[in-house]
């Protein structure tokens, strides 16, 4: 039997067989809307489902197979499937596993569209929902209720970077009968794989570090084959949130860069970290390679690197958080993350602004918060950028008070 290929040897190479599509290097893409049929009776038989084939791109589509496959192999599960955007893929995985009367128990914080998501489910069709700390055991077990079917869990969490023992919930849950359901967004295959310790299913917004080059909305989810045939047979199918094959091809494109992008994106956020504790106007910061950090043992455990994202708060308040930004000259302000390009944003008035103020706080998103995702740059431009920026607000509010 040969022996399994390294991950980084796995972005490049992956699932694709050249010899299936003339030799290509680069996985071709099949920018078609529908397929031909050799004759009436394979059409019959393809939608029977009594041979394979492909038949509508909504149902499948080479290129985006290629991709599932690619994404399935790097999580290590058993089968792929690809969506239009995240939360194409948060929605369509969480809406086939519950209905009317089910529960679902979520990580104390979670991103700002799939709390507006949670929250539809709930006061439109009954299914509920509860936000916990799940840093201990026991809470996790006394929360889980006769009707809890899945345990959602964001780790490291939007925007708070707090850690959750995806070891620790998932032998509770499993003790339970309760399903795992990881977003593995901010950490991606390459640092973190939820699969192996034991999660049912993972999710990816794709258009992320996945990506890698902000120029694609896409989700990607994988787990066990049957639960994946039945999403695609159901709520990806019918809701439509599918996958078009040139964003495949893009993401195709963006894999074969991520192991390098993200040891420099962790590199250059490990050093940016250093030095934003040490700024007089920066009055908290959370970074998962801290190792002063009440959970840096944990991110040791659990993560292969502590990821590209910082989050932290100024001295000044919202104010004074949105005066920095304004004083930025290379970082862009934007709400995305993963990108070549180092992004900033106010998560309290932006990606988490649907979630009411004392919602918020409690999950731990204050107006002082500003949440990095650490690009690609010179890390001795970014700190320049961030520097200047961090003492400029505050020279401005001094002077104006």
């Amino acid at each position: 039997m040969e022996k399994k290929k390294e991950l980084e040897t796995r972005l490049i190479h992956g699932e694709y067989d050249r010899k299936k599509h003339y030799g290509s290097l680069t996985p071709p893409l099949y920018q078609t809307s529908t397929f031909t049929f050799d004759s009436a009776q394979q059409g019959e038989a393809r939608f029977a489902g009594n041979e394979s084939g492909y038949i509508y791109s909504r149902l499948g589509n080479p290129t985006v197979t290629i991709l599932e496959k690619a994404i399935a192999d790097l999580e290590e599960a058993e089968e792929g499937i690809a969506f239009a955007s995240g939360m194409a893929a948060v929605s369509s995985v969480l809406l086939a596993l519950v209905r009317t009367g089910d529960h679902i128990l979520v990580s104390e914080g979670v991103y700002g569209c799939t709390y507006g998501l949670l929250q539809l489910v709930e006061d439109r069709y009954g299914i509920e929902h509860d936000f916990i700390d799940m840093s201990e055991e026991e809470t996790v077990r006394q929360q889980i209720k006769p009707n809890t079917k899945v345990l959602y869990v964001e780790t490291p969490i939007n925007p708070t970077m707090k850690l959750v023992d995806l070891e620790m919930v998932i032998k509770v849950a499993k003790e339970m009968g309760v399903i795992v359901v990881v977003d593995n967004t901010f950490s991606s295959p390459y640092l973190q794989q939820p699969l192996k310790m034991g999660a049912d299913v993972v999710i990816h917004s794709a258009t992320k570090y996945i990506c890698g080059h902000g120029d694609v909305i896409a989700g990607l989810a994988a787990g066990k084959a049957d639960f994946i045939q039945q999403v695609r047979a159901t709520t990806l199918k019918d809701i439509g949130g599918v996958m078009a094959p040139f964003d495949a091809w893009l993401l195709l494109r963006g894999l074969k860069t991520l192991s390098v992008r993200m040891d420099r994106h962790c590199l250059n956020a490990s050093d940016l970290f250093r030095k934003l504790k040490d700024h007089p106007r920066v009055k908290k910061i959370v970074y998962p390679g801290d190792s002063s950090y009440e959970q840096y043992d944990l991110a040791q455990r659990q993560m292969k690197q502590p990821g590209g994202l910082i989050t932290f708060e100024v001295e000044g308040g919202k104010e004074e958080a949105q005066e920095m930004m304004n004083h930025l000259k290379m970082i862009q302000v934007a709400v995305s993350l993963g990108d070549a390009e180092t992004l900033i944003q106010h998560p309290a008035s932006m990606t988490h602004a649907v979630i009411p103020p004392e919602k918020r706080m409690e999950m731990g998103i204050t107006d002082s918060m500003l949440r990095l995702s650490v690009g690609l740059e010179n890390v001795n431009d970014i700190w320049e950028d961030l520097a200047q920026a961090l003492n400029a607000a505050a020279g401005k509010l001094s002077t104006s008070s």
